[in-house]
């Protein structure tokens, strides 16, 4: 037997095997479909093969659609850089326009040394005390 000829009979078996589940599911879900696939199947039994083997194809096809469009957004994903928030913060502060007047801008400043002062000694706390 031919390795050409068993791949085409196995990926027509597979196909078939769609497409019987397909329309499985179609007449569970409609009754009218059911009659109609009732007395589809007491005709011709090839034909219907047939058409499976259509409605497997396209199944697949919209698998791996489905498959591929899901790998290509994980490799967008992994190709993009992660978020930084403090090099966010640092871009936007670094672009900002002055707009508050100077003594305000001073006493921002003292505020934000202040906060990274608290945040470097809640850090050194943290790491003194790894249990809490």
């Amino acid at each position: 037997m031919d390795s050409n000829n068993l791949t085409y009979l196995l990926q027509k078996g597979l196909r078939v095997t769609l497409g019987a589940t397909a329309s499985l599911i179609e007449v569970l879900q409609d009754p009218q479909k059911r009659e109609q696939n009732l007395t589809q199947l007491r005709t011709d039994l090839s034909q219907l093969a047939e058409e499976w083997d259509a409605k497997g194809a396209m199944t697949e096809q919209e698998a791996r659609n489905f498959v591929d469009t899901i790998l290509e957004q994980r490799q967008r994903q992994q190709a993009q850089p992660p978020y930084d928030a403090t090099t966010q913060a640092q871009t936007n502060t670094a672009t900002a326009t002055p707009a508050a007047p100077p003594d305000v801008q001073l006493e921002l400043q003292e505020l934000t040394a202040q906060i990274a002062a608290i945040r470097t000694e809640l850090e050194k706390l943290r790491s003194q005390n790894p249990t809490e």
